[in-house]
């Protein structure tokens, strides 16, 4: 049986942002509500009500609703118009198939006064002689009734002939209360029979009837015995197999037998169509295999590449920084709520609504100091890990150094502090330049430079060529 809750009302409010205080416009149809509650208490500005299809028998808990200006309870089991006085500004009202057969009903309906479409159509009391002339004459706010406009003629035509017309309709009301009595006792008779049928099918079950042990000996000797426990699960399948064809037996014989529609056979097929549900739901639990949970880690503790959820991902290496960065493409209008990071120093790992992906890195990195931020643009998962300086290597060998430009400067800083600087002076050399020798260097190099002879091809050279159309040199 469904009802009516504040998670259903929040579900079905998604266009308010999930308000349901200042909710205007609710729909609730096929949710097998057998019961019309709550709802005049938590969503009081409603101005649309959709109710259609269900199994609600009773108008009910809505006349504080002073808003509301459209109500579909099509398809229900009503079958009486009542507590609606209090919607003061209803002006359409959908009542089409249920089982209306009180008719003088919609008299409580004189006191909406902007009440202008009314459907009764597919309703028991839309059969009766003189259904639309009374509910003309009875409801003169009316401007449609059952999809067709009322025009002034024919309301005066209905009001001349209220008085016989009313007489009618109350006669036929009489009729129809008995035939329902009559159908409520029959309907209560089955429902009184359905535990006895279910008692009887428990005891001549599979076995009492003599179909499965008729060919069994009475008494097996020990020998024997293996043999019998191999015949067992071949009896158990084919118990279970004439159980199922029953079972479609009793489900044929349902549909293929004749029913009155009442409120009562809509019930029963509501209750036998949730029995084959929560059959097959039981029989599908037995069939579902239990998938054994997938393998991150080894036995010996390696960490392996994983990737359930199939998302894109890219790896960087910010070698400026000293840090990997992961770009994980999570979908953008996936909640951060379902979204778990695990940083490692060898891998991570990221469950994305439960399926993990799990990835090992190619540098040990800082866990404690790594950082997971989310894009609002594309909903992208960035991951940043520092990293400790060190390579680890696949094979579980020793680890080499990796020098960046921080530990190359910090290397540079050791060795100057190493060095040991000399304060005294050296008493060899001079402390400062001596000027009188200045000017005795630069006579000594200008002489140097005067005496070098200047290089000149001779003739004898073996490469030289005397070309007489090349000018001589001065």
């Amino acid at each position: 049986m469904g009802r009516i809750t504040e998670d259903l009302i929040r579900r079905n409010a998604e266009h308010n942002e999930c308000v349901i205080f200042s909710l205007e416009e609710l729909s609730l149809h096929q949710q097998e509500i057998e019961k019309l509650e709550h709802i005049d208490k938590w969503c009081r500005d409603l101005k649309i009500l959709y109710l259609q299809n269900n199994l609600i028998g009773k108008i009910e808990n809505v006349s504080k609703l002073k808003k509301l200006e459209y109500l579909n309870l099509a398809l229900n089991n009503i079958e009486k118009i009542e507590n609606l006085e209090g919607c003061e500004v209803l002006t359409k009202l959908d009542l089409t198939v249920n089982f209306i057969g009180d008719l003088s009903s919609i008299k409580t309906l004189k006191h909406n006064i902007h009440l202008k479409e009314l459907f009764l159509m597919g309703n028991p009391c839309a059969d009766f002689d003189g259904y639309r002339q009374f509910v003309v004459a009875t409801l003169q706010q009316l401007k449609w009734l059952d999809g067709k406009e009322i025009e002034r003629s024919e309301r005066i035509l209905a009001l001349q002939d209220y008085p016989a017309v009313e007489q009618q309709i109350r006669e036929q009301e009489r009729a129809y209360i008995l035939k329902r009595a009559k159908e409520k006792k029959e309907a209560q008779r089955k429902l009184e029979e359905e535990p006895e049928k279910e008692d009887n099918k428990q005891r001549c079950g599979p076995g009492f009837d003599g179909r499965w042990y008729t060919d069994i000996p009475p008494a097996l000797p020990s020998a024997t015995e293996s043999q019998g426990h191999v015949q067992a699960p071949k009896m158990q399948e084919e118990q279970n197999n004439t159980q199922k064809s029953d079972e479609i037996e009793d489900d044929l014989a349902f549909w293929n037998k004749p029913s009155v529609f009442t409120p009562e056979s809509r019930l029963e097929t509501l209750r036998h169509v949730e029995k084959q549900r929560k059959a097959q739901e039981k029989s599908s639990d037995k069939r579902k295999t239990v998938k054994p949970p997938r393998t991150l880690v080894t036995e010996d503790g390696k960490a392996l590449n994983v990737n359930a959820p199939k998302l894109d991902f890219s790896l960087k290496d910010d070698v400026k920084r000293n840090q990997i960065i992961l770009d994980l493409a999570v979908y953008r209008y996936m909640d951060t709520s379902l979204i778990e990071v695990d940083v490692q120093p060898t891998y991570v790992r990221v469950l994305v609504k439960g399926k993990p992906f799990q990835l090992v890195l190619p540098a040990e990195v800082k866990p404690d100091s790594s950082s997971a931020k989310r894009s609002q643009t594309t909903g992208h998962l960035v991951i940043c890990m520092p990293k400790v300086g060190e390579v680890i290597t696949g094979g579980g060998g020793a680890s080499r150094s990796a020098k960046t430009p921080l530990d190359s400067s910090r290397e540079q800083t050791h060795r100057r502090s190493k060095q040991t600087e000399k304060l005294e002076v050296d008493p060899s050399k001079h402390s400062c330049p001596d000027i009188t020798t200045i000017v005795q260097e630069n006579q000594h190099a200008s002489r140097r430079l005067r005496s070098e002879p200047k290089t000149t091809p001779s003739e004898e050279h073996p490469d030289f060529e005397d070309n007489p159309e090349v000018p001589p040199l001065i």
